[in-house]
């Protein structure tokens, strides 16, 4: 009897079980729909140019999407998002999240771009601080010697040559502040750093002549003389050559100048740019 009432009882319970049980449903198929609709609902958004709603909406398909690749790609494309809103702190945020959690992912490569990139357009101009040229000028470093050889190394490359250039005007800004307050000493400094460390710039003619100038203002003669030879022998037929030359020679008259054609197709370097970034 005993036996019977526990055979009762275990039965009841399975007959109990089951019939709570609802009918069957295929969760994981809806998950699945739920989860590329949600996608395809922030690519639309992307297209229409409703790039915040579009950040928000890649981030919430990221949580529920069935691979890791997709929610990688997803997480990527909201940073993107917020990036092409000039929401920098916030794209910056992202993008380290995406670096840290996906670090085996694909698109890695493009996450570190997309970071120095960030950087890159925050630069200032030369008259302000130039803490972010020389924190972009890093972050291009970096990447450059993590991945010398990938598709977006040109681009940043030519990126830092304008971020030199960059920096010499900020020092040839302050250096002829300094020529214009009669602060001879630091304005020598500043030229001189210019002709060390950016001598590939566009700088580098007007920094040699301010310097010839200062050194002629203080009496330096022999300097200003060999500044200008060493000016002469690099560019002789620079414009700041004449202007260092007649400073030295008072009766010597600046030829007028004739219209060249430039030599140099600048328009590649920007079809360049643009087939990189796709």
């Amino acid at each position: 009897m005993y036996r019977k009432l526990i055979y009762f009882f275990i039965i009841s319970f399975f007959l109990f079980s089951c019939s709570k049980k609802e009918p069957k449903i295929n969760t994981e198929t809806n998950n699945l729909e739920k989860s590329f609709e949600i996608y395809n609902e922030a690519v639309k958004a992307l297209d229409e140019g409703q790039y915040y709603y579009a950040s928000n909406k890649f981030l919430e398909a990221e949580n529920i999407l069935p691979k890791v690749e997709f929610s990688a790609k997803a997480s990527l494309m909201s940073s993107y998002c917020l990036y092409l809103i000039n929401f920098y702190p916030e794209a910056e945020e992202g993008l380290e999240r995406f670096i840290r959690k996906y670090p085996a992912d694909k698109n890695i490569t493009y996450a570190y771009y997309l970071l120095v990139i960030i950087y890159y357009e925050q630069i200032l101009d030369e008259s302000k601080d130039i803490t972010p040229l020389l924190v972009s000028k890093k972050k291009i470093k970096d990447f450059l010697e993590r991945y010398p050889n990938t598709e977006y190394a040109l681009d940043l490359k030519f990126k830092t040559d304008l971020i030199n250039n960059q920096l010499a005007a900020k020092e040839l800004y302050v250096a002829k502040y300094y020529i214009e307050t009669k602060k001879w000493i630091p304005a020598i400094n500043r030229l001189k750093i210019i002709i060390k460390d950016y001598d590939e710039t566009v700088f580098i003619e007007e920094a040699l002549h301010r310097l010839v100038e200062v050194y002629y203002m203080i009496g330096l003669e022999d300097e200003a003389k060999s500044t200008a030879a060493l000016l002469g022998y690099n560019y002789n037929s620079s414009e700041w050559y004449q202007q260092s030359y007649k400073l030295l020679n008072k009766d010597y008259k600046i030829p007028k100048k004739t219209n060249t054609k430039k030599d140099k197709d600048t328009g590649i370097i920007k079809r360049t740019i643009k087939k990189i970034l796709g």
